[in-house]
């Protein structure tokens, strides 16, 4: 394959287009460094808790581990799809997903070598629910962009991963986990890391919901396969919170199931709401909207 042109010395960057706002506020908030966060109070906290509540932050922590493991392993894809399609702007932010999910693996790592000191092998954690979603449609609708870069599959891999893996299951996790450390005042390093690793996160769903409303504008056929699809995956992010919730006989810290089951079904039906307007807007206005991530996340 040879090139016939290179967009930087053709028509030069669309500086003002959803994925470049994006790349800068990547490469102004997205620069740090999991080696840096100080866990020695962490440890301390960590061996002053409860049996169950470590278990508990321990299997939320297996959750994310291998969630974000999996995002880092499954992306490329994804970015080569985008890519192909000449789209530099939305490659030169994809090129920051890879490196800050790599980033948040190695933030998790670090955590379980560092302060729960525990063997690696967390997979008992991994109820049926979550290997459905993880294991399972995540790289089947990732890799499938390999063979098929069609919309509509370009639509389910964004759709599962930024709306559901993140953009749900995720969020209600890091938000629990922060929530939980935070009311209780322990280990500042862990929250400190989880409060960036949000603000990447919030990005990465920011971008997401741009690619699926330029699709949806593009064929308005893709949003009623976005909606049944979605509708499907998210029946597998409640089942993780109900697994979890199943596995104590009493929940650590007080936590009550309604609270989390709440919070992932706002994040769902936002995320929803917020797509089904892409099927009033033209491309021009998809292309002009303004990407903060308050307002797209």
């Amino acid at each position: 394959m040879s090139h016939a042109d290179f967009i930087t010395t053709s028509r030069g960057l669309r500086r003002n287009s959803p994925p470049m706002r994006l790349f800068e506020k990547a490469k102004q908030f997205g620069i740090w460094n999991p080696s840096s966060i100080d866990l020695s109070r962490d440890r301390q906290d960590w061996e002053q808790l409860r049996a169950d509540e470590r278990d508990l932050l321990l299997r939320l922590t297996a959750l994310f581990q291998a969630g974000e493991e999996a995002v880092t392993l499954d992306l490329l894809p994804l970015i080569g799809a985008v890519a192909r399609e000449g789209r530099l702007e939305e490659e030169l932010y994809l090129t920051t997903f890879l490196f800050e999910e790599a980033k948040h693996t190695d933030f998790f790592a670090r955590f379980i070598s560092e302060v729960a000191r525990v063997e690696p092998d967390l997979s008992r954690y991994h109820t049926p629910s979550y290997r459905a979603l993880i294991y399972e449609a995540l790289p089947t609708a990732m890799h499938r962009l390999e063979q098929e870069p069609s919309p509509f599959n370009l639509a389910e891999a964004s759709l599962t991963y930024n709306m559901i893996v993140e953009g749900v299951l995720a969020e209600t996790g890091y938000h629990g986990y922060f929530t939980i450390l935070d009311t209780h005042n322990l280990m500042p390093g862990v929250r400190e890391g989880i409060r960036l690793l949000k603000q990447d996160e919030s990005r990465h769903i920011a971008y997401g919901i741009y690619l699926l409303s330029r699709l949806i504008a593009t064929d308005a056929r893709i949003w009623d396969h976005i909606v049944e699809r979605m509708n499907e995956l998210v029946l597998h992010a409640m089942g993780v919170i109900d697994e979890i919730f199943a596995s104590y006989a009493e929940m650590p810290f007080g936590l009550q199931i309604e609270t989390f089951s709440t919070f992932a079904l706002n994040q769902f039906q936002r995320r929803l709401n917020r797509l089904e307007m892409a099927c009033r807007q033209s491309i021009a206005e998809i292309e002009g909207l303004a990407t903060d991530d308050e307002e797209l996340a």
